[in-house]
């Protein structure tokens, strides 16, 4: 069983040309060894092994991103306007989006707006944010700082804003056209306009 034994460690462990013998002892037992005896030792060929290269290590990418400093970070932004929850009546669905700082923008941020989770336009340096033809119907504003790799330094909370787009028809109806309104009013464009009677009364020749 040693001898067996013995086999075992030189075929797993040795390198893949190490040489290894075998022969007969005095006592007629077979011996397996590398450091053969003078005489009747025969050198036995091992088939190559069947070892793997180790793969190379994979890189895996940070989990985080580079932190912002806590000396770039903002103690206050928020939108001044609208209030949150509020209803705007526009006609043409126009709205203005105004934010505010603690401290001030720094050198190297920019503001940027968010509507509905998508941004509107590019970063800049102004927290005054027109908005035209938007939909009727509730939006999601909300307002971001980036630094100049394109990192959210600062963001603010979602806050509804509902856009109530009253239709020509409905201004109309709550304030009818009157005979000036015509070419003046959105609402009460010239091609509308009745005709005119005419108060001249015709003058018959005397019989």
């Amino acid at each position: 069983m040693t001898r067996l034994l013995l086999l075992a460690l030189l075929l797993l462990g040795q390198p893949v040309l190490a040489e290894v013998y075998t022969y007969i002892d005095e006592d007629g037992n077979r011996v397996f060894t590398d450091q053969p005896k003078p005489g009747n030792a025969e050198r036995l060929e091992l088939a190559p092994s069947n070892g793997m290269n180790t793969p190379a290590p994979i890189q895996t990418p940070p989990l985080y991103p580079t932190p912002i400093p806590r000396e770039q970070g903002y103690q206050l932004l928020r939108i001044l306007v609208p209030e949150p929850d509020a209803s705007i009546r526009d006609l043409e669905g126009n709205l203005i989006v105004t934010a505010t700082s603690e401290p001030g923008l720094r050198a190297n941020h920019s503001y940027r707006l968010l509507l509905d989770g998508q941004s509107v336009g590019e970063p800049g340096r102004s927290p005054v944010f027109p908005l035209t033809n938007l939909d009727r119907g509730t939006h999601q504003l909300a307002v971001e700082i980036v630094d100049s790799q394109g990192r959210v330094v600062e963001r603010t909370p979602s806050q509804p804003v509902h856009i109530i787009r009253t239709s020509l028809h409905q201004k109309r109806l709550a304030r009818p056209c009157q005979k000036d309104d015509y070419g003046v009013r959105p609402e009460c464009p010239l091609k509308d306009k009745p005709e005119e009677e005419d108060d001249d009364i015709a003058i018959l020749p005397f019989i």
